[in-house]
């Protein structure tokens, strides 16, 4: 059963399954260093000479392995890391799936990385950890205003069309082709006043 690498404190001393991307990687000869990632954080693993297919390792691999939870030594503890005082000793190693070289790195900010780049390879971009605890950040947000207009004040949630007839007024239309009826065109709504009023007059007071 799969471990998160948040959850490697409450499991010291016990042997566990973890899976992730390679963030880092380091030759020591011998020994090879890794740090692990997954949604949850970073941990250190140790690959012994017992695990030769460490040494194909690279940056994003996508990887499942198992390994003894050991506490490192006091010199080597990384305070700035929640998971620093700890380290896996690897014992198996799979590699899911390899990956060729990044087009850009994920183990920075991101902000000096052209804009253009980081939207055409989003997927990557979003790997990055600043962008991570910004999507969790606005989960919490919204969580918070659900909490709040919802379940406190009895307001009911409403998704109104993204799409709609034409109705030019003062700002621009944007419009979006018709794949059934050529030539015709929905528009993206310039408000969603007119489903307001349906809402209103159907006795939703508080949406």
């Amino acid at each position: 059963m799969r471990t998160y690498i948040s959850e490697i404190k409450n499991n010291e001393g016990q042997e566990i399954e973890l899976s992730g991307w390679i963030h880092a990687r380091r030759d020591h000869g011998k020994l090879v260093f890794i740090d692990l990632r997954d949604r949850s954080g970073l941990v250190q693993v140790v690959f012994l000479p017992n695990v030769p297919e460490a040494k194909d390792l690279r940056l994003e691999y996508v990887v499942k392995l198992t390994g003894l939870v050991k506490k490192r030594p006091e010199n080597m503890v990384s305070a700035d890391q929640p998971n620093g005082e700890y380290e896996i000793e690897a014992k198996t190693l799979d590699i899911l799936n390899p990956a060729e070289a990044m087009p850009i790195s994920v183990d920075t900010a991101g902000m000096e990385i052209d804009e253009e780049a980081r939207m055409k390879y989003r997927y990557l971009d979003l790997r990055r950890e600043r962008l991570a605890k910004n999507l969790g950040a606005r989960n919490k947000l919204i969580k918070f205003i659900r909490d709040f207009l919802i379940d406190k004040n009895d307001f009911v949630e409403v998704e109104t069309p993204m799409l709609t007839k034409s109705t030019p007024e003062g700002a621009r239309d944007y419009l979006v082709p018709s794949r059934i009826y050529s030539g015709k065109f929905y528009a993206l709504p310039q408000s969603p006043q007119q489903y307001k009023q349906l809402l209103m007059v159907a006795g939703l007071e508080k949406y």
